[in-house]
């Protein structure tokens, strides 16, 4: 999905909000040169009916995304409850009523040449107007990439750390090249690790099936969403390493992840998944993920923040 960006959207950037064509780097900035950031993302969504707009399991977005910022030697100063807060003021200052993304990045800020980190950082926040990431409503045809995932021991996957997403860009663009929609990525022992940027799941005999953390994965936040929700229509999910060839002899397949939420597969290779076309537990999941993530049922409440009535209480107290 691309997305024009008004330059007065107002962002969070240097430990203030200013406007988008106000926050810059520079041109020698650490991770524009090496990849030394970490990002997140975090879906919100409007409600007409409620005139609210509900982020979704914004505070373990933000908790994962400190802890992964160690990986860098980078401590975060704000608390998930304070990132919340602000990233909730954004949504107020730009008067967003519209399905949402918000991108909080932290990276390393030495200016320079050089691979060696330094101490410097900043960190942003960013909420933009955000529809269909990809059109999966006719279910996706994907391919297995001829690249690898990167492994846990090279750049690690949990990290969600910017020059990583290189693996992702290349798997995807091949297999678009090649007039796939999306790709599937392999481990270096041949086992399915997720999508280009999306964890994985299989249906076999009823049961759903993904690859496990150890399988150089992100630790998907929406992945743990799904695995609840099956828990709670008594659907089984086992963790475990997934063989190639699975793929083609399951009966249903779909990616889950914020900005795919969950996108149904169809064919994998030019083989059809089941009967070519979306499963019933598949899309069982969908409607469930729809009514928790857009405010529809008290399901799932606690993950949902809303936005303008934080806003609201703030400015009370």
């Amino acid at each position: 999905m691309e997305t024009t960006l008004d330059p007065n959207l107002i962002v969070y950037f240097e430990d203030t909000y200013k406007p988008l064509a106000e926050a810059k780097v520079g041109l020698l900035t650490h991770a524009l040169h090496y990849g030394s950031g970490i990002f997140e993302g975090i879906r919100g969504y409007w409600s007409a009916e409620d005139e609210e707009l509900y982020l979704f399991r914004a505070r373990e977005h933000y908790e994962r995304w400190k802890s992964n910022a160690r990986l860098l030697k980078i401590e975060i100063p704000l608390s998930a409850k304070q990132l919340c807060d602000i990233t909730c003021e954004l949504i107020a200052r730009n008067q967003l009523r519209t399905d949402v993304y918000v991108r909080p990045l932290v990276f390393k800020s030495r200016q320079g040449i050089g691979v060696a980190f330094g101490p410097e950082f900043e960190l942003a926040i960013v909420a933009v107007p955000f529809g269909t990431y990809i059109d999966s409503t006719k279910g996706l045809r994907v391919a297995v990439s001829s690249w690898r995932r990167v492994d846990d021991n090279a750049i690690p996957a949990r990290g969600k750390i910017c020059g990583a997403y290189v693996n992702s860009a290349l798997s995807g663009d091949e297999a678009r090249a090649n007039g796939f929609d999306e790709a599937v990525v392999l481990t270096n022992d041949g086992h399915v690790a997720e999508g280009a940027a999306s964890n994985l799941f299989l249906v076999r005999s009823g049961q759903l099936i993904t690859p496990p953390v150890y399988d150089n994965i992100l630790e998907g936040i929406t992945r743990a969403t799904v695995i609840e929700l099956a828990r709670d229509m008594w659907i089984e999910t086992i963790e475990r390493p997934v063989d190639r060839t699975e793929l083609y002899v399951a009966s249903e397949a779909f990616f889950a992840g914020t900005a795919f939420e969950i996108a149904p597969i169809i064919e994998v290779d030019r083989h059809p998944v089941g009967t070519g076309s979306i499963g019933h537990i598949t899309r069982r999941l969908q409607e469930a993920y729809v009514e928790v993530t857009r405010g529809r049922t008290a399901r799932g409440s606690h993950w949902r923040l809303p936005a303008y009535r934080e806003v609201g209480v703030r400015s009370v107290t």
